[in-house]
């Protein structure tokens, strides 16, 4: 699509009002990330992977964790092939908002379905175990198309100025909600007998209960964003809504973009490539950490709950201490000293694994404290880099494409168990082999970085 072609109808909120950061617009945006902490926090890292992954549960832990595996690298697939073009399409039909309300409350049904995941249901141990690992590839693929409209509203509720601030504002909002909700579900149902309305631990009722009260909380946090922002349509020939655009004409489309800003800021494209890359890492921690705690470490389903909300304290406190610092060195310094730290902390814990879970509960810890300052200081970093006039389109391609290269982490963990089980001979004992997957990601990722000159970003380059 040429830039000639494409004009964008002004957001209601004008560009004095987005200069205001305490405002409704951008409180209503927030809401969604705080109740997103009910697929990130519960279902994908603490507490659902974990009891799929649990041994005895359905099976042995290192044949789950390798279905597990299995079952994310299929929908990072299927990620990779849909989300770079479903942003686009939306946008350009003014339906983002609308997609939004759609894979939210997709990935809500999903979280509903895991209610019936259970050893003792009429599909057996395999069978419930296979159902559980679709329902979370299911839902990571609808949470992923929603995170690309989400995070393309980010333009329309701010300013370069405040950009940084308002994103962080999103990402803490996830931390606060994986703190409360996190505790709110060990008193109530995941902590020591008895159990909030009588919920036993019978066919694991209360894990069940758990996703059920995470799914409710999604769906009412969902509920402003939805009725606040609406929908931005790109107005242009291809867009015409007389001609079908089909999913050839998308990539077609989408290739033009990458073209065009390849020319124009090619600063702009190998950073894009950069954050895919080591977003990527940063995701498959979320997905895999509690699954390493478990299966390494043999922490208790209560110690999992209680180091995610430490967790998620340091890591809240540490991305708004970052962002003060990061308007001093500089968003990409932060992203290096955040992806180093993370690469060092997760190689300690590799080699010395043996010496037992204090060094999961130190490294561990160390290590989630630098997840949040390298996601918020990434899109702050792509502001200033952005051409003067093409944020939309940027931050539109950063979204979707973001999340063009999402079965890697989950490749590399599964490819890195296989490593490990025929290097050690053992039938169990090799999950530790997986971190070293989702490091490998971290690495590649921070290499593309490193090359990145913002001072040239703005050279045109025709």
């Amino acid at each position: 699509m040429s830039n000639a072609k494409q004009k964008t109808v002004k957001y209601a909120v004008g560009d004095s009002e987005n200069s205001k950061i305490f405002r409704w617009p951008v409180f209503a945006w927030a809401a969604w990330d705080l109740g997103s902490a009910a697929f990130n926090a519960v279902v994908t890292t603490f507490v659902f992977t974990v009891y799929l992954i649990s041994d005895g549960t359905f099976t042995d832990s290192g044949t789950a964790s390798e279905y597990l595996s299995y079952g994310m690298t299929a929908a990072g697939i299927i990620i990779a092939l849909l989300a770079p073009i479903t942003g686009q399409r939306a946008d350009r039909r003014g339906h983002g908002t609308l997609l939004l309300g759609v894979n939210t409350f997709g990935v809500v049904l999903c979280m509903v379905g895991m209610f019936w995941v259970y050893p003792g249901s009429v599909l057996g141990p395999m069978g419930a175990l296979w159902m559980g690992i679709f329902l979370l590839g299911l839902g990571n693929v609808f949470f992923e198309f929603a995170s690309v409209n989400y995070n393309a509203m980010l333009g329309r509720i701010s300013t370069n100025k405040n950009m940084g601030t308002i994103s962080g504002i999103g990402w803490g909002s996830g931390y606060v909600g994986g703190i409360i909700l996190l505790f709110l579900l060990l008193f109530a149902f995941l902590g020591d007998e008895p159990h909030w309305f009588g919920v036993t631990g019978k066919d694991y009722l209360n894990i069940r209960v758990s996703i059920l009260t995470a799914a409710l909380w999604f769906a009412l946090s969902a509920l402003p964003v939805l009725f606040t922002i609406r929908g931005r349509k790109y107005e242009s020939v291809e867009a015409d809504e007389s001609h079908h655009e089909s999913i050839f004409d998308s990539y077609r489309l989408l290739w033009g973009t990458i073209k065009s800003l390849y020319h124009s800021a090619p600063q702009t494209v190998l950073f894009l490539a950069a954050s895919a890359l080591f977003r990527d890492g940063l995701a498959g921690v979320f997905i895999f950490g509690a699954v390493i705690a478990k299966t390494v470490f043999g922490f208790s389903n209560a110690e999992i709950l209680k180091f995610a909300i430490l967790a998620n304290v340091i890591a809240g406190v540490a991305t708004y201490a970052f962002g003060w610092i990061e308007d001093r060195i500089g968003p990409k310094r932060v992203i290096v000293i955040a992806l180093s730290a993370m690469i060092f902390c997760g190689l300690v814990v590799f080699f010395f694994h043996s010496s037992g879970s204090v060094i999961f509960w130190s490294f561990g810890l160390a290590l989630t404290a630098f997840v949040g300052p390298a996601q918020s200081a990434s899109r702050a970093f792509l502001g200033r880099l952005i051409p003067e006039g093409r944020e939309g389109e940027v931050f539109g391609l950063y979204a979707t494409t973001g999340r063009a290269v999402s079965f890697l982490a989950p490749a590399m963990y599964g490819l890195f168990l296989a490593i490990g089980k025929l290097y050690t001979g053992q039938a169990t004992g090799y999950e530790y082999w997986g971190i070293l997957g989702v490091i490998l990601i971290l690495i590649l990722g921070l290499l593309v970085l490193l090359p990145v000159k913002p001072e040239r970003a703005h050279l045109n380059h025709h």
